[in-house]
């Protein structure tokens, strides 16, 4: 297994580059924002903004392709050079030929295309930079702007986990979607 050293990524309206420590702030407020905060996970309604610091300065120094880590991407938008989001690639250690992607846009920027564009952009990158197999993602059921953009990108849903998380104080429902690369046009 080699790792691949991240280099920034241009596309029509947006960048996918490394986070940098001014990052820190934006990515604690649109983070913790309760509309974005609902779909995190645990640890999103209470994330103390020392924890972004952390955080941000982790990602700087990181590279994708190490099995069992995330690599989060910062995505930014070129018109103006604010970040408006965020992606990531987790390399499975049980296959390194596999990987999840997670994202979270900025609400201010949801419903306007930067969401699709970051993730079709991150899936050329997996597929024909980083040569891998498989890519899959995970997500709330409740969460209909993830399905809705999952579904336009192309990926299908393969599973339905029922009751499988555990996600503020209650078991919920979860989608699989997946692409294999033979599929990413």
């Amino acid at each position: 297994m080699s790792i691949v050293k991240f280099c920034n990524i241009e596309v029509e309206r947006i960048i996918l580059r490394k986070f940098k420590e001014s990052d820190a702030e934006v990515f604690f407020k649109y983070r913790t924002n309760p509309k974005v905060a609902l779909y995190q996970g645990e640890g999103w309604g209470d994330y103390k903004f020392e924890q972004a610091v952390k955080f941000v300065k982790e990602q700087m120094n990181c590279e994708p392709g190490i099995p069992g880590n995330w690599f989060q991407i910062a995505i930014e938008l070129k018109e103006n050079r604010n970040l408006i989001g965020d992606c990531a690639i987790h390399t499975l250690p049980q296959d390194t030929n596999q990987v999840e992607i997670g994202f979270t846009i900025n609400p201010m920027y949801q419903n306007k295309g930067f969401g699709t564009e970051a993730i079709k952009c991150l899936l050329e990158y997996i597929f024909n930079v980083l040569n891998k197999h498989r890519v899959i993602a995970i997500t709330e059921v409740r969460n209909n702007n993830s399905i809705k953009l999952l579904e336009k990108i192309g990926m299908r849903k393969e599973g339905h986990f029922i009751k499988n998380a555990w996600y503020k104080e209650e078991y919920t429902d979860e989608y699989l979607f997946a692409m294999l690369k033979e599929e990413w046009k």
